[in-house]
């Protein structure tokens, strides 16, 4: 059974099911408006969009692009947190200027051993210049912006290249945002921007289009609810797996939209009181069209912020399938393996395809939220086909 079920695992492209290895090639990235930035290849990217990779699988790409001197000359990359968005710049950083002692040899000849990578807070010096917010107001600063325009402007000796590092780039308020969309538009020679972020959503669509997207994958198990929420979520997934009815899925489909209203709710409180502690304090030292700004600014970081949240609980319910197809194929290892009772149950109740093409469904219904759909009625029919 064991080869027969890899090459039909093997068939399904671009599922982020959480099983494990490479189940989706990813190699060509395009960018900027229409054209080709950067990490050029054969794949299905043009077919598939910006798909969700690990931070090692990115920095591959990067990596290639790079030796072949067909690297783009800016970078969004995104992720939820706990994703490897600073790891993977500093990486970025270091692969286009390399230490100077890289590749020394010890007194006998033997490679030396390799120092620990750098943060990019350690990186930064004369040819990396790293922007993030710092003011009160946790937002970039104009004049932050211009100095990073400046230094990308600077001649780089001997060969290295000036990267500039924006963390929290949707930090960004509309005059530093176009002030950084100049530099985006006419890049300097030698010169590599990295936009890093957590809610692209929020960035100017300009900014975007003229970026190779990047968007990783969580590095671990995110902790989208909490244990006992977690449990509860999967007894109602194996109960219903029981039996495939459209009461069943629906079921499944009315627990997950009871969870993401109950997170949606948290982060509005959140937010909210931030709103509210920046009114208080500031509000006879600015105009009424500042507090303007900041209401449209958090109710736009709490959209953000509930659609990441709809993601990974999402991709939540596709790593449960993934044990499924795990336990399905005997492996030994499960991402959750608290929960093998109930992922058990799920891989008793169907077969192999029918597993398949549950993780099908649900990866559809995540590119689906990428755009602009009726989130209800397109739950519903994603719900409906995969788990009815």
């Amino acid at each position: 059974m064991g080869l027969g079920v890899l090459g039909q695992m093997s068939q399904v492209e671009g599922r982020r099911s959480g099983l494990g290895g490479e189940e989706h090639s990813i190699s060509n990235f395009q960018g900027g408006e229409g054209g080709s930035l950067g990490l050029q290849g054969e794949g299905e990217w043009a077919a598939w969009g910006p798909m969700a990779v690990t931070a090692e699988k990115a920095f591959e790409l990067v990596r290639g692009a790079h030796e072949r001197e067909r690297l783009a000359h800016a970078f969004l990359i995104s992720g939820p947190a706990g994703s490897g968005k600073q790891a993977l710049a500093a990486r970025i950083v270091e692969l286009v200027n390399p230490p100077a002692d890289e590749g020394a040899v010890g007194l006998f000849g033997e490679p030396e051993e390799s120092v620990a990578e750098k943060t990019l807070d350690e990186l930064q010096g004369p040819y990396v210049t790293l922007v993030r917010p710092r003011s009160k107001s946790r937002l970039i600063r104009i004049d932050e912006v211009r100095e990073l325009e400046r230094e990308m402007h600077l001649t780089a000796p001997g060969g290295n290249w000036k990267v500039g590092v924006i963390v929290d780039a949707d930090r960004m308020r509309d005059a530093p945002a176009n002030a950084f969309l100049k530099t985006l538009e006419e890049p300097p020679p030698e010169c590599l921007l990295i936009l890093l972020t957590a809610n692209p959503e929020l960035l100017l669509p300009t900014i975007r289009s003229r970026c190779v997207d990047l968007v990783l994958q969580s590095s671990g198990r995110e902790d989208v609810l909490q244990p006992q929420a977690t449990r509860m979520f999967a007894k109602v997934l194996a109960r219903t797996a029981k039996e495939r009815s459209e009461k069943n899925a629906l079921l499944v489909k009315a627990s997950f939209e009871g969870f993401l209203a109950e997170r949606k709710a948290e982060i509005a409180g959140k937010n909210g009181a931030a709103l509210k502690e920046e009114v208080t304090m500031y509000k006879r030292a600015t105009d009424g069209k500042w507090l303007e700004e900041r209401e449209v600014y958090y109710a736009a970081l709490t959209e953000a912020e509930y659609l990441s949240v709809r993601t990974a609980l999402l991709d939540l319910l596709m790593t449960w399938m993934g044990d499924a197809v795990r336990q399905k194929t005997g492996a030994a290892t499960l991402s959750y393996p608290e929960l093998k009772e109930e992922t058990g149950t799920l891989a008793e109740s169907r077969d192999m395809d029918g597993l398949l093409s549950g993780l099908d469904a649900l990866q559809e219904l995540r590119e689906m939220f990428n755009t602009n759909v009726q989130e209800g009625l397109t739950m519903e029919v994603g719900f409906l086909r995969a788990f009815a």
